[in-house]
């Protein structure tokens, strides 16, 4: 059995689906304890229920810094003590597109997006230097916070200032030993995919996409939530205890080369399938 984190308690938020559930899936493997701050509150029970006492639930919305502040303690309370922060829920936020992008839908994709990862920031290196110092934060960013023109402006916008977060943090709290570094997925597929298509047809519409944007990828296929997972564990991991401030993508290569097809072709493909044009 994998051991890498064997002793070590992650909060991982949005883990009961997705990214987040592979996430703790493989944390819990590798021997983590884990709480999983949420808003699916029925997967979140059945998680717990299909992995055991190294897993406990707390229904968490990341926008709320309050609930985030609770979401940290709760696992401090549960397992005493917290060394590893995975920012990792978000959503879309305002699919508009820049010239229709308000005020309220920047504010609300802003506050979705890269103020849940400053509130987990926040909250985590609390805990960490009051037990001395030490401990790794990983965020979510995504392709779109390294280029334009695979996801809504302010979906790209935030993904951006994720990254923004984790060098201020890499700079800021490097003298207690804390890390900070971010993952960025490329096209990842995962039930968010399918936001919007009728349910008979959201099997079907996962494999055309699939096929249609692995064409474009230099690796030849899209991503998967356990491709995330992987460097995740990396990240929380004592392997890399001299990486901070780090921008990982986990893409096939994606970020190497001309990805300015993907939101073209993610549009055709849900029109085809009754969805949105909007991507996640």
């Amino acid at each position: 059995m994998p051991d890498n984190l064997v002793g070590k308690v992650a909060v991982i938020t949005g883990g009961a689906s997705g990214i987040g559930l592979a996430s703790t899936e493989a944390f819990v493997a590798e021997g983590a304890r884990v709480v999983v701050g949420d808003i699916q509150d029925e997967l979140g029970r059945a998680l717990v229920e299909r992995l055991g006492d190294a897993v406990r639930y707390v229904h968490c919305d990341v926008s709320d810094d309050a609930q985030v502040g609770a979401l940290v303690d709760a696992a401090v309370a549960e397992f005493g003590r917290l060394d590893v922060m995975f920012n990792n829920a978000a959503g879309v936020g305002d699919p508009a597109p820049l010239l229709d992008l308000g005020p309220d839908g920047y504010d609300r994709s802003m506050r979705l997006i890269a103020g849940s990862t400053v509130f987990g920031h926040r909250h985590a290196a609390r805990v960490f230097i009051s037990q001395g110092g030490g401990g790794s934060i990983i965020s979510t960013s995504s392709g779109s916070g390294l280029v334009g023109g695979m996801g809504p402006a302010g979906y790209t916008i935030g993904k951006h200032a994720v990254i923004g977060v984790v060098h201020a943090a890499a700079s800021e709290l490097g003298r207690h030993g804390i890390r900070s570094n971010a993952i960025c997925p490329g096209i990842t597929i995962t039930p968010v995919f399918a936001r919007g298509i009728a349910r008979e047809r959201k099997a079907a519409f996962l494999d055309a996409i699939s096929d249609a944007l692995g064409a474009e990828q230099p690796i030849g296929r899209v991503g998967a939530p356990q491709d995330i997972a992987g460097a995740a564990v990396f990240l929380a991991s004592d392997l890399s205890a001299f990486v901070t401030g780090a921008v990982l993508p986990v893409d096939g290569g994606a970020h190497a080369v001309n990805t300015g097809r993907y939101e073209q072709i993610q549009a055709q493909v849900r029109a085809e399938y009754g969805g949105r044009g909007d991507a996640p």
